[in-house]
């Protein structure tokens, strides 16, 4: 049943059957019976402009056949004395009309989605007018009727640029809401993508710490070996390198898995991202977030400078791992502010929250790995390097990042950041983990 509604001869044979019926609803412009204006023209227009792998030609000749026949039966039914040879020599223009209507249009069916509005509308109008035209001299050569009526021909002008720009008008509304929806669903697969993203940063980060590490105890293992095996201490020397060789294996096996996470990037077809876009997303997934946890949170935003980042994915985890945190640090009900600004070289972040806060006297330590305020309902701790990847991410990027009270004694806890500016715009000479460092 799909295959036979998609069949292009099925669907021109129902637009030829849908506009000789919405012709049946007409008006007659001329003092005679013999010239008439119907619904039909706007909708095969509507119809060929939501269909262009139609051929417009083929649908054109069936509509003035359909519409020759429909409009000769119509005919018969009103004057019995009617033939049907002369009915459908009265009607045959109005076939014309549609083939060449269907004609005009073929040669700028390409063009539609190119063209401003007002321009397409001046251009279908002219082809209508000239539609018109021939059908006319059509009629005035089969029954000898004068059709040189100025006031005449100005009103089909003036009814086929209405009709035109109507047209026009449906369809670009609907061009425009299918757009909307198509950028809602790209904009949601990009929150998506950057959420994955930013989560996979922050792993691959203290992956590739890891491996620095890993490959700093190799090297003492083989240290120690080499100092064991010249004391001839020859046992512990053996156990020494069979352990520097498995962590040497450990190495080895990071590294693919290294390697197969930067697969996901590709450096060369990395894009920019604007500072106010990465907030939009950020403060978008944490208002979710916090809806999530049943929580009314209001984020506010106040954003004084923008520039557009390769970073964008660490400025993101960032981001998160602060908003995230005030969003938990908010018991029922609060307020978290975002503030970017520029000064003396640095774009400074800072986010403030309404939260519990943080004592003064466990700020320095909740930037290490392994602190955390978090457990879950059976007393098991989180793994608490959420402040350890904005640390480290923001140290990356030679910025630096402070925590302190909220100001005036209320309750809350604010974070400040400042990463230099050209670091931001054009990268800074550091180990990134998604830009460089690939082999």
């Amino acid at each position: 049943m799909r295959n036979w509604v998609k069949n292009e001869n099925v669907q021109m044979t129902a637009i030829a059957f849908t506009t000789a019926v919405g012709a049946q609803f007409k008006i007659n412009p001329f003092r005679e019976d013999y010239f008439r204006i119907g619904l039909g023209v706007s909708i095969l227009l509507f119809l060929l402009m939501i269909m262009p792998h139609l051929s417009y030609v083929k649908t054109g000749i069936l509509t003035g056949i359909a519409n020759l026949l429909f409009q000769s039966v119509d005919l018969i039914n009103h004057v019995q004395t009617v033939s049907i040879l002369e009915s459908m020599r009265d009607n045959l223009g109005a076939g014309v009309y549609y083939v060449v209507f269907a004609y005009g249009l073929s040669k700028f069916k390409h063009r539609f989605h190119e063209m401003q509005p007002l321009l397409l509308g001046g251009l279908i109008t002219c082809i209508d007018f000239s539609s018109n035209l021939v059908e006319l001299l059509f009629r005035g050569m089969l029954s000898g009727t004068n059709i040189f009526y100025m006031k005449e021909w100005l009103y089909l002008l003036v009814v086929g640029g209405l009709r035109s720009y109507f047209v026009i008008g449906l369809y670009n509304s609907i061009a425009v809401r299918q757009m909307r929806l198509l950028h809602a669903e790209q904009e949601k697969r990009m929150e998506q993508m950057l959420s994955v993203n930013s989560g996979l940063y922050g792993e691959v980060f203290y992956l590739k710490k890891a491996m620095n590490t890993i490959e700093g105890i190799t090297a003492d293992s083989y240290d120690l070996y080499r100092d064991l095996r010249e004391q001839d201490m020859n046992q512990y020397s053996q156990r020494t390198l069979g352990i520097a060789q498995q962590i040497h294996e450990v190495k080895k096996d990071s590294q693919r898995i290294l390697a197969g996470l930067l697969k996901l990037y590709d450096n060369e077809k990395a894009v920019n991202m604007s500072l106010s876009e990465v907030l939009n997303f950020a403060s978008k997934a944490n208002r979710k977030y916090s809806e999530m946890l049943h929580k009314q949170v209001e984020i506010d935003i106040e954003q004084q400078y923008d520039c557009e980042s390769p970073y964008y994915i660490p400025l993101l985890t960032v981001m998160n791992n602060l908003i995230a945190n005030a969003v938990e640090a908010i018991e029922h009900d609060g307020t978290i502010r975002i503030r970017i600004y520029e000064q003396e070289e640095n774009v400074h972040f800072v986010v403030m929250d309404s939260g519990k806060g943080v004592p003064e006297a466990k700020w320095d330590v909740i930037f290490e790995p392994g602190y955390t305020t978090k457990f879950n309902e059976v007393g098991i701790a989180a793994t608490g390097i959420g402040l350890s990847h904005v640390r480290d991410i923001v140290q990356s990027l030679t910025g630096q990042i402070t925590v302190e009270s909220a100001p005036l004694g209320a309750r809350g806890t604010t974070f400040r950041i400042a990463i230099p500016k050209m670091n931001l715009i054009k990268g800074a000479d550091v180990d990134d983990t998604f830009y460089h460092d690939r082999g």
